[in-house]
């Protein structure tokens, strides 16, 4: 079994574009900014930024022109897929890496503050860390959570 998923939450870096295509479907595109934070071997804090091309189709489309704008945060379940195209003025073969969003949550607009937003999916609220933490230091809270009984 094969397995193409991608969760990603970040905010628009342009207003989307919507377009028809020959058949009367609808297509939105836009670019998503997604944004690590984490430590590196020094103990600095540095923070790296990815840039998604998203598109996304249908009836969602046309909601995701109307309603999305630069700078908007926005939750996107979908997956990745590579086009290519030989450019007919230079005769090279071009790529694009696209995220084909099945799937798409509005998150605060930009004018507004932007806290009380939380995205429903726990992948994508969770920050991937630089390095795996060593089980036995991390913090449960309050809850009474054994390490040794987890299955993994």
């Amino acid at each position: 079994m094969y397995l193409n998923k991608v969760y990603l939450y970040g905010n628009l870096t342009r207003d989307p574009e919507l377009k028809s295509l020959p058949n009367g479907n609808k297509v939105t595109t836009f670019s998503l900014a997604t944004n690590r934070v984490y430590k590196d071997q020094a103990g600095n804090k540095k923070e790296q930024v990815e840039f998604h091309n998203i598109v996304v189709f249908g009836r969602q489309a046309e909601t995701s022109a109307q309603y999305l704008k630069k700078g908007q945060g926005v939750m996107i379940e979908g997956r990745i897929q590579t086009r290519s195209w030989d450019d007919k003025t230079s005769g090279e073969k071009k790529y694009r890496t696209e995220i084909i969003a099945d799937g798409v949550q509005f998150g605060p607009k930009s004018g507004g503050s932007g806290e009380g937003f939380t995205p429903s999916s726990p992948v994508a609220s969770s920050p991937v860390p630089s390095t795996m933490p060593d089980l036995d230091t991390i913090d449960y809270g309050d809850s009474n959570i054994n390490v040794d009984d987890i299955p993994f």
